[in-house]
């Protein structure tokens, strides 16, 4: 390991002992963080950062290793450790190995089986910054022109028709087109979920589960800013950040509205009033692990049976707004195998007016990190009969 200066030492030491005693996640966390000091330059934040992640991706380990040397384990120690480079030992036990916290090793090996180790491997690599260019506003090929203008080396994505990958760690200061809203920043799997959807210009799409609005702006753009999508949630907060993205972006096809529950009134009184829902569940996260390494140490608040009830529930009451020959997409950014295939299937059992429509690589998109390069991601469509 590049042994670090001084000050980028303390300020990474402060940076991880803030990020610990936070409940939000790292990434909130380190803008706030950084936006009070000024006196840090840019190499200076792109060391803290790349340490910072490095030293989340391997928390379990480095507490392993504290705790066979005798030393406790406090954020200052794994910094240190984690510079002497002093990460192995033969001793080590594969779970610890791969960074994969008590509740989630079962399911993910019964997930993977055989490909546990490799799959779970990928998601300590530190994943490239992927783009979403807004047909609205610009072309891929314009925007991919305009990067290699800035000096920044990047490519078109392999599976989304609109994406772009930079693999280099660069300042997002570099990329103007955020400010403008002609690209957004979007991992390539979200935006194949995005696209299971089919939004096209004229419909009526609803966002059930909307968050910060990254797949309706997906959505919006994929309708040409014709017809409408209600980007729904039960958090106001993230809805407002969903709407300043979506003014950035020119997207004037969309409304927020806040939910009280799953079963929110609105859902009854809007029932069969879409062509295409969309429910990006609330999830584990196992999928985003590799851009979210704070995430996995975080066990699901209602425990995992408890958040597969909700999915279910959530799934139950959203079904309900998608119009006779509707589409309804179920998606998470989980790799679980009770979030999502167990979940459907439940869902058609207890549902015989929708039925599965497979997707050109089985019957539902199914991608992990190993296999596809982008986050774990799950997505199902189903339609209602006609």
């Amino acid at each position: 390991m590049t042994a670090l200066p001084s000050h980028v030492f303390d300020a990474t030491t402060a940076l991880l002992t803030e990020v610990e005693a936070a409940a939000r996640p790292v990434d909130a966390v380190t803008s706030g963080w950084f936006r009070n000091r000024r006196d840090l330059d840019e190499a200076d934040r792109g060391a803290i950062l790349e340490t910072l992640y490095a030293l989340l991706r391997h928390r379990a380990r480095l507490g392993w290793m504290l705790a066979r040397l005798g030393r406790a384990e406090t954020v200052q120690n794994r910094l240190t450790l984690w510079l002497a480079g002093k990460l192995d030992d033969a001793d080590m036990p594969e779970p610890v190995r791969l960074e994969i916290p008590d509740w989630a090793e079962a399911p993910l090996r019964q997930r993977f089986g055989a490909d546990f180790a490799a799959e779970m491997a990928a998601t300590l690599l530190p994943p490239p910054l992927d783009l979403r260019v807004n047909p609205v506003k610009t072309s891929r090929e314009a925007v991919l022109r305009e990067l290699k203008g800035l000096g920044v080396v990047a490519e078109a994505t392999r599976l989304s028709p609109l994406g772009i990958r930079i693999a280099e760690r660069l300042s997002l200061t570099r990329l103007p087109g955020l400010k403008t809203g002609e690209i957004e920043i979007q991992d390539e799997g979200s935006q194949l979920v995005a696209g299971l959807v089919d939004a096209r210009p004229g419909d009526r799409v609803v966002d059930f589960c909307a968050g910060a609005g990254g797949k309706t702006l997906a959505l919006a753009a994929q309708m040409q800013n014709r017809g409408k999508v209600v980007a729904c949630d039960v958090n106001e907060a993230r809805l407002k950040r969903a709407a300043e993205r979506l003014r950035r972006a020119g997207l004037h096809n969309v409304e927020t509205r806040v939910l009280s529950s799953e079963t929110d009134r609105w859902v009854k009184r809007h029932k069969a009033g879409f062509d295409r829902v969309l429910i990006d569940a609330p999830c584990s996260g196992t999928g985003t692990w590799r851009r979210n390494p704070d995430a996995r140490w975080r066990a699901p608040d209602l425990g995992l049976a408890g958040l597969v009830a909700l999915q279910g529930r959530i799934l139950a009451s959203a079904a309900r707004l998608a119009r006779p020959g509707g589409r309804l997409v179920y998606a998470t950014c989980s790799v679980l195998h009770e979030e999502n295939e167990a979940q459907v299937a439940a869902f058609l059992a207890a549902t015989p007016a929708f039925h599965l429509v497979p997707q050109p690589a089985g019957d539902f998109l199914s991608l992990t990190p190993l296999q596809h390069g982008t986050d774990g991601f799950f997505g199902a469509v189903l339609e209602r009969e006609a």
